[in-house]
C-alpha cells in the first residue's frame, strides 16, 4: 500500500498579486503622508517671513502714484516685501472661487487624488497599472493622465475659474503694490529668497520621499 504524501497548499497568482497590491498601496498611503507632512512644515517656515497684516493695510501708507514709472517702482519694492502676504493673498482668492463652486473643487479633488495615487506616489517597481485587463505601463498612465488634466483644465469650468481667481487675486496685488507708499519699509538683502525656497522646499522631498516608500513596500513584499 503506498503511502499518501501530504497535501501541498496551492499558491495562486490572484493572492501574490493582492499581497503586492495592497504592499503598494501602503506604499503610496506612506509617501503621501511625508509629502503632507513635509508641505506643512514648508508652509509655516514660509508663512513665518509674512509681514503683519496692519501694515500691509495701514490706510495712512496709500497714495496715488505719480506716474507709470513711480506705479512700476512701488510695485516692485512691495513684491519684495510682501511677497508672502500677496502669495497668500492669491491663495485665499483660488481657495474662495473654489468653495464658491463646489463641483470645480471636487473635480480639483478628484483629478489630485488620481495624479497623487495613480502617478506621483506609485513606486517604480509597482506592477504595471490593469483597466478592463490592458495593462498600462507607467509612462502611459502619465500620458493618461496628462490627457485626462488638459481635458479637465480646458474644456470644463474649472481651467475658466482657476485663470478668473488668479486674474483677481492678482488684480489686487497689482492695484495694493502701486498706491502702498514703500518709502517707509526696510527691505532685508538676504530675506527675499527665504520665503519662496522655504515654501517650495517640499517639492525636493516630493522624489525623496517616494523613493522611501518604494523601498518601505519592496522590504514589505521581500
Amino acid at each position: 500500500m503506498a503511502s499518501s504524501s501530504p497535501p501541498i497548499l496551492p499558491t495562486t497568482a490572484a493572492a501574490a498579486a493582492g499581497s503586492g497590491a495592497a504592499a503598494s498601496s501602503a506604499a503610496s498611503l506612506s509617501a503621501l503622508r511625508l509629502f503632507l507632512g513635509r508641505a506643512g512644515e514648508a508652509a509655516r517656515r514660509a508663512l513665518a517671513h509674512r509681514r503683519p497684516w496692519a501694515e500691509l493695510l495701514d490706510r495712512s501708507a496709500f497714495a496715488r502714484p505719480d506716474s507709470l514709472s513711480d506705479a512700476a517702482s512701488r510695485l516692485r519694492r512691495n513684491l519684495a516685501y510682501f511677497r508672502v502676504n500677496y502669495l497668500a493673498l492669491l491663495g485665499l482668492s483660488l481657495a474662495s472661487s473654489l468653495l464658491a463652486h463646489p463641483f470645480s473643487l471636487l473635480v480639483l479633488l478628484l483629478l489630485a487624488s488620481a495624479w497623487s495615487f495613480l502617478y506621483v506616489f506609485r513606486p517604480a517597481d509597482a506592477p504595471p497599472l490593469v483597466l478592463l485587463g490592458r495593462p498600462f505601463s507607467h509612462r502611459e498612465t502619465l500620458a493618461a493622465l496628462s490627457l485626462l488634466t488638459l481635458l479637465v483644465v480646458f474644456l470644463t469650468s474649472v481651467g475658466s475659474l482657476i485663470v478668473y481667481a488668479l486674474m483677481l487675486g492678482g488684480a489686487l496685488v497689482c492695484a495694493h503694490g502701486a498706491f502702498r507708499v514703500p518709502e517707509d519699509l526696510f527691505l532685508d538683502d538676504q530675506d527675499p529668497a527665504a520665503a519662496p525656497a522655504g515654501l517650495l522646499s517640499f517639492l525636493g522631498g516630493a522624489a525623496a520621499a517616494t523613493s522611501a516608500a518604494a523601498s518601505a513596500g519592496t522590504a514589505i513584499r521581500v
